[in-house]
């Protein structure tokens, strides 16, 4: 079992930057591929950024959505078995619950799909215009 725990959510304006953040506890989390999903009212959960599980300490290979390329970016921290998400020059259209989530994948990929094992409890973004 993982458990983890997303933060770092708020209210930004247009413009503006965030840092998301999810805390695994349970197992390696070092073993799992972790996604960053997002679901604005009315529409359905998307991809937003993934990495894969660890090459070294806290490197993998990393994807991102077509509208978030340039602007945000996915780490991992393998001491504080966290990973970021760290959203630059955030647009209103980013506005929506981000879900954090992990799958146990051997291979060095991010899988995009919504098929991930375990889910964070999501947390708001919101950006003013």
């Amino acid at each position: 079992q993982v458990q983890l725990v997303e933060s770092g959510g708020g209210l930004v304006p247009a413009g503006g930057s965030l840092t998301l953040s999810c805390a695994a506890s349970g197992r390696t989390f070092s073993d799992y591929a972790v996604g960053w999903f997002r679901q604005a009212p009315g529409k359905e959960r998307e991809f937003v950024a993934g990495i894969s599980r660890s090459v070294s300490r806290s490197g993998g290979r990393f994807a991102y959505a077509d509208s978030v390329k340039g602007r945000f970016t996915i780490s991992r921290d393998g001491d504080a078995n966290t990973v970021h998400l760290y959203m630059n020059t955030l647009k209103p259209e980013d506005t929506a619950v981000y879900y954090c989530a992990a799958k146990l994948w051997s291979w060095i990929t991010v899988p995009t799909g919504a098929d991930y094992d375990y889910w964070g409890q999501g947390t708001q973004v919101t950006v003013s215009s």
